[in-house]
């Protein structure tokens, strides 16, 4: 399959803009279309030097390929509003859902997107923003996956994860269990401990007996509270990844609850910037979290 060399992004959000900016690196032109984008978004693409379609009708009638990179629980919405536009224009693309979404999910929107006679890719994403000189890990499945090799670079490391559209998404559902489910789990520990009064009495026993451990949590809760909103759709998509193999649900629901509360605090309702500013460590994070929930 012969593609063009513009490729679509529909949100350069914080991880869309990392991404744009290294498949533009590559000699692309990438495109964005910005209606009913937040200002935040749409400057971050002005910034990364995107092309602004603005419409989703002529981001498709632009680019062969476009890539669905946002919130998880926006993805489906996505999906149909592109397929809208795919339909209005007669403009069959190849679709590639980035989004962190249950097997289950990613089947629901290939369907949405063959409907309208779309090429699918199920791409999960494992790793930070690709900025400077940050990694990340593009797990892809279906039978078309070996297109996303037009974006593998030192930076985007493209994988196969299997022949299947939702192989990649399962990849990226049990993977984010373990990081932010863990993150979770001692983030909510380290609140109780605080509230309960015994928070010094842990932390010593924590340095002593699991001072890795500690110390891991500390330092992936400190980038944790601002991007909450996010992962609590996340944490659904991995209750029903597990809830489909005859799993429970719950441990991961709950994670979701905890993500929930922590969005609704002062830190939880920050900009990226406004809290990248301010450089808190993990147990000013922890701290300021106690005394607001």
């Amino acid at each position: 399959m012969e593609l063009n060399n513009s490729i679509g992004i529909t949100s350069p959000g914080d991880m869309g803009q990392g991404v744009a900016m290294c498949i533009k690196a590559l000699g692309f032109d990438v495109c964005m279309a910005s209606d009913g984008r937040s200002p935040r978004t749409r400057g971050l693409g002005e910034k990364a030097g995107l092309t602004d379609c603005h419409s989703l009708e002529k981001l498709v009638q632009t680019c062969d390929m476009v890539l669905s990179v946002l919130d998880p629980g926006a993805a489906v919405t996505n999906a149909r509003a592109v397929a809208a536009a795919c339909k209005a224009t007669g403009r069959k693309i190849v679709f590639v859902d980035c989004n962190a979404v249950a097997p289950q999910t990613m089947n629901e929107i290939n369907d949405i997107m063959t409907a309208v006679g779309c090429t699918v890719v199920d791409a999960g994403i494992i790793g930070p923003p690709p900025r400077n000189s940050a990694k990340q890990r593009f797990y892809v499945s279906g039978p078309n996956a070996n297109l996303m090799n037009r974006i593998n670079c030192p930076q985007i490391n493209v994988r196969v994860a299997g022949e299947k559209i939702g192989d990649a998404s399962a990849v990226k559902m049990c993977y984010a269990a373990l990081t932010k489910g863990s993150i979770a789990l001692g983030t909510e520990l380290l609140i109780a401990a605080r509230k309960l009064g015994v928070d010094q009495t842990l932390e010593a026993e924590f340095k002593g007996s699991q001072a890795e451990l500690h110390e891991s949590v500390l330092t992936r809760s400190a980038g944790m509270a601002f991007k909450a909103y996010r992962w609590v759709p996340e944490m659904n998509e991995i209750a029903k990844t597990f809830e489909g193999v005859g799993m429970t649900p719950r441990i991961l629901q709950g994670a979701a609850d905890l993500y929930a509360q922590i969005a609704t605090t002062p830190q939880g309702k920050e900009s990226p910037e406004e809290a990248r500013a301010k450089k808190r460590s993990g147990t000013e994070v922890i701290q300021g979290l106690a005394d607001t929930i």
